[in-house]
């Protein structure tokens, strides 16, 4: 079983990360993965906002779902080369993060992310690009 039907047989659980964090999966499909947390104190740094680090990293998973969602059978990735602008900060709330798949190929897939407030007002915090090598699994 492929990591994309863990995750649409078992949900967050399959993948420790989004369990710690909250994280939820709103879309993994047609190039496009969509996902959600919520900000809690645990995560702020240490003047109280959301640490960067993890918008980076929810950006990251929401364009790995994305890939995932166009690998054939037997494929892997994994990230070679990411960057993310921080444009503004949050303390609270619910976030979401939007990956889309910009183009594949066989050996490498273009991706971008945005990560954005989910309460009230859409307010835009982060934009992210990256490439994922394309690997077939032995």
């Amino acid at each position: 079983m492929n990591y994309l039907d863990r995750i649409k047989k078992d949900g967050r659980y399959a993948n420790p990360f989004f369990c710690q964090m909250g994280i939820e999966i709103i879309e993994a499909a047609d190039g496009r993965g969509v996902l959600k947390m919520p900000v809690r104190p645990d995560m702020h740094n240490g003047v109280g906002w959301l640490q960067g680090g993890l918008l980076v990293a929810l950006a990251d998973e929401a364009m790995a779902m994305a890939v995932y969602s166009q690998l054939a059978e037997g494929e892997g990735i994994a990230t070679i080369s990411e960057s993310t602008s921080f444009i503004k900060g949050t303390r609270d709330g619910i976030i979401y993060a939007e990956g889309r798949v910009i183009r594949k190929g066989r050996r490498v897939a273009f991706c971008e992310s945005e990560v954005w407030t989910g309460t009230g007002e859409r307010i835009l915090l982060s934009r992210t690009s990256a490439a994922f090598a394309v690997m077939t699994k032995s």
